[in-house]
């Protein structure tokens, strides 16, 4: 029986959210075509019949601009020091850059083995594959090397297998039926933030935040209350959530509602309000409340 932890690590919009999501067979991390889209490092736990696999999604590395982005790479670094096996994520459909060379002197780091995910594959024709391979095998000491697309599940049975056979033999680390170390009042404000992020633009993406002030459990009647705040930098920006008659904030509530109906299985009523909150990303205090790890 092998049983360890496996960490999820790449550039930001490499696909490792997907990935995670695909490996463990349910949705545990939310996923959006914006960088930086995850804060936090994620526990998905899956057990097959070879052993217990405990997958750590983690935030993109990238030069980190705000304490909040600092925090994020942190995060992720970490996280391949504490991991019996390191899988780098790596966008093939992107050209290679000097954001791929940072990661790869932090892979040429890292103790533990190392198996590359050429993420993206049904992305790029099949030609361009074996010289990505070579290129990338020569950038830090991977033991295996896997083209993959975890859009479509292409590749993954061979990339676990490749998990497998690097994890160290042990009892399982969780239950059977334990899947993520997420708290109920984190996955409503990632379900929350999801649906901003799918559709607002411009520079929201990364000065927003979601924050859950209220969470109450199902009354009498079935239905689960839960009360968020969207953390906007400038009024320009609240204006955008909030759209024309309301319009925008509307659509998110509605979707992040049908979603949260269906996770928790009971009628939600669900209330969103924006909250100008300029310099959130500095300021430790709503850091801690966001759960955006400080590990110093």
């Amino acid at each position: 029986m092998k049983a360890g932890f496996v960490a999820l690590v790449g550039r930001p919009n490499a696909g490792k959210s997907t990935l995670i999501n695909q490996l463990v067979g349910t949705k545990v991390a939310i996923v959006s075509d914006k960088p930086q889209t995850t804060r936090n490092r994620i526990v998905g736990v899956r057990n097959t019949a070879g052993g217990q696999i405990v997958y750590l999604d983690t935030p993109g590395v990238h030069r980190p601009l705000h304490r909040l982005n600092v925090r994020m790479v942190d995060a992720a670094v970490q996280s391949m020091t504490q991991a019996d096996v390191v899988c780098a994520v790596v966008d093939a459909s992107e050209s290679t850059g000097r954001g791929d060379e940072y990661l790869a002197n932090l892979l040429a780091r890292t103790k533990a083995p190392i198996v590359l995910g050429l993420n993206k594959t049904d992305l790029i024709e099949k030609p361009r594959l074996l010289p990505m391979i070579e290129r990338w095998s020569g950038m830090a000491p991977f033991t295996a090397i896997v083209p993959i697309s975890a859009l479509t599940g292409d590749g993954l049975d061979r990339l676990e297998s490749e998990f497998l056979a690097r994890l160290p033999e042990g009892d399982p680390l969780y239950p059977d039926d334990y899947l993520t170390d997420q708290p109920e009042r984190a996955y409503v404000a990632e379900v929350v933030r999801e649906k901003l992020l799918h559709h607002t633009r411009d520079e929201l993406p990364f000065t927003t935040a979601v924050v859950v002030d209220q969470f109450q459990e199902p009354d009498d009647g079935g239905v689960m209350r839960l009360y968020c705040s969207i953390l906007v930098e400038r009024d320009s920006q609240k204006a955008i959530v909030i759209g024309r008659a309301g319009s925008m904030i509307k659509r998110i509530g509605t979707e992040a509602r049908q979603e949260l109906e269906q996770f928790f299985e009971t009628k939600v009523y669900l209330d969103l309000r924006v909250k100008l909150r300029a310099g959130w990303r500095e300021d430790p205090r709503v850091l801690d409340q966001l759960g955006v790890r400080d590990d110093d």
